[in-house]
Formats: structure tokens, C-alpha cells, sequence
């Protein structure tokens, strides 16, 4: 077995996504091990989900997510979550919260949340894709395009299967509307329970995962060679679904301009159903 392998990594993320409840509405999350020089923005987002998931009512449930990324996360100190419960309506419940570390905001995240009920219900359809099998490990790709921090994220990622399918240089069928896309399969690995609010914590950790990097698929450059900074993340829930199976991360990206890059994600499961939309801005520069 090696370092990147585990019995049980769903079981590993959920802890690393499980927090400590110091007082009403605040709470401590930990960071794994690393030698990254910055905490991958993935995990604190999830953790600040499960934060703001923990002060609403268990028969509501995240239907959005807005934060920014303020600094760069320290692996070496505990981050301190920070709820703040803005409303408590009916149908309807607000969150904002904040991540704290060294005293100074790192990270703040507005979430929405929602009793389920039913309404007019449409979507957009599924693209035609290879399957998993036909994927290529996406941290192993990394490790091949010259990426130092792949294997720091592999142990980081450990939880998750990713399978690249290709981008629109290398793999997708040519899109001239759509000149920047990226698409891979997801799953985490091992079982997880049937509670939705551990589902949401979990696609929020992966959700951060090559996103940014959809931007970069229209430019002959390396992402290795670039630097990438995520400013914002954004996650519309659209419909409950496992991550514990395969679910297609369909990104594109509209625009880059002025040092930054836009990025959208399409999450559906392996039977067609749209599961949830994601939007990412961030800096992107040749790395000088």
C-alpha cells in the first residue's frame, strides 16, 4: 500500500471535513500534513459548509454557496470558523461565515438554504462522453506535465478518483463557440452514508479540483508554468446525488482577460441528471 492509499478514504475526508464545535456558532476545522505552501481552497470551503450546515435545522438543506478567497490558507495552524445566522425564514435560511486564521479573515462563504419542496423542474441535457474507464488519472497527468505540488495534492486528493477525459486542445471534439473546455469523471472512493448534508461537504471539497484550469485550455501553456489563484467560488445544488459515484465535471470557460480567467462547471450523474452548476473566478498569469 502506498502513502496515497488508505482502507478507508471517504471515511478520511469526512474527518478531515468533521469539526470542532469550540462555542455556539463558532467552530475549529484542522488541516492535513502538507508541504504545500498554501491549504488547497477546496477543503475550506467545504469546512465552512459544514460550519454554516451545523447552525440551520437538519430539514434544511444548501442549495447555494458564494465566497471569496481573501489569503493564502497556513497548513501549520487550525482555521477558525466564524457562523453568523443572517435569517431564519420559513422556506429559506441565510448563513455567512467567515474562516479565520493568524486573526485575520482568510476566507468568507454566504450560503442559502432551503426546505425541499417541489416546483416547475427542467435541465439541460447530459454531452455525449467517453466513460471513466477511458479517463486518465488526473493526478498522475499532472505529475507528467511537470506539476511540483502533484504529488502533495495525490495525498491531498487521496479521497478522490479523478478521471481526465481531455480538454480542448487535447482529447474533446472542437467547439469554435466554446474555445476553453475541460471535462473529467469524479467519484469519491469507498462508501458514504445516504446523509445528503456529507454529500454536499464532499462535492464542495472536490468541486475546487482543475476548475480554474479550464480557463487555461484554450492557451498553449503549461499549467505547471502558471501561476493559479482562485479569487471566488460558487456552487448552485440543483438536485441530491451521491458522490460516492460517478459524476461528470463538464467545465468551460467564457472568458479570460486581465489576468483572471472565468471558469463554469456542469456536475451530472452517470444517468444524465444535472446535480449542481459551479463557477470559479481566478488569476492566471505566466508564472515570471
Amino acid at each position: 500500500m502506498t502513502h496515497h492509499e488508505s482502507v478507508d478514504p471517504a471515511a478520511d475526508l469526512l474527518d478531515l471535513l468533521d469539526l470542532e464545535n469550540l462555542d455556539v456558532d463558532l467552530f475549529r476545522g484542522h488541516n492535513p500534513e502538507s508541504e504545500r505552501p498554501r491549504v488547497f481552497g477546496g477543503q475550506v470551503a467545504a469546512q465552512a459548509l459544514v460550519a454554516g450546515t451545523r447552525t440551520v435545522d437538519s430539514e434544511f438543506h444548501v442549495h447555494s454557496l458564494h465566497s471569496y478567497f481573501l489569503l493564502p490558507g497556513d497548513y501549520h495552524v487550525p482555521i477558525i470558523y466564524d457562523v453568523e445566522r443572517i435569517r431564519d425564514g420559513r422556506s429559506f435560511a441565510t448563513r455567512r461565515v467567515v474562516a479565520r486564521q493568524h486573526g485575520k479573515p482568510i476566507y468568507y462563504q454566504t450560503l442559502s438554504f432551503q426546505r425541499a419542496e417541489d416546483g416547475y423542474d427542467h435541465q439541460d441535457a447530459m454531452p455525449e462522453v467517453k466513460s471513466p474507464d477511458e479517463g486518465v488519472d488526473i493526478v498522475a497527468l499532472m505529475a507528467r506535465r511537470g506539476n511540483v505540488e502533484a504529488e502533495q495534492l495525490g495525498k491531498e486528493w487521496a479521497a478522490l478518483d479523478c478521471r481526465f477525459l481531455g480538454n480542448s486542445r487535447h482529447g474533446l471534439p472542437a467547439d469554435p463557440d466554446h474555445p476553453a473546455r475541460a471535462r473529467m469523471w469524479v467519484r469519491v472512493k469507498g462508501t458514504v452514508g445516504d446523509d445528503v448534508r456529507d454529500h454536499n461537504a464532499m462535492f464542495t471539497f472536490a468541486s475546487d479540483i482543475s476548475l480554474l484550469g479550464a480557463s487555461l485550455s484554450a492557451h498553449d501553456t503549461n499549467p505547471a508554468e502558471t501561476m493559479m489563484a482562485s479569487l471566488d467560488h460558487t456552487i448552485w445544488f440543483h438536485r441530491p446525488f451521491r458522490v460516492d459515484e460517478w459524476w461528470l465535471y463538464d467545465q468551460q470557460s467564457p472568458s479570460a482577460s486581465g489576468g483572471r480567467g472565468l471558469s463554469l462547471g456542469r456536475i451530472f450523474t452517470q444517468d444524465g441528471v444535472l446535480a449542481a452548476t459551479v463557477a470559479q473566478e481566478g488569476v492566471i498569469r505566466p508564472r515570471r
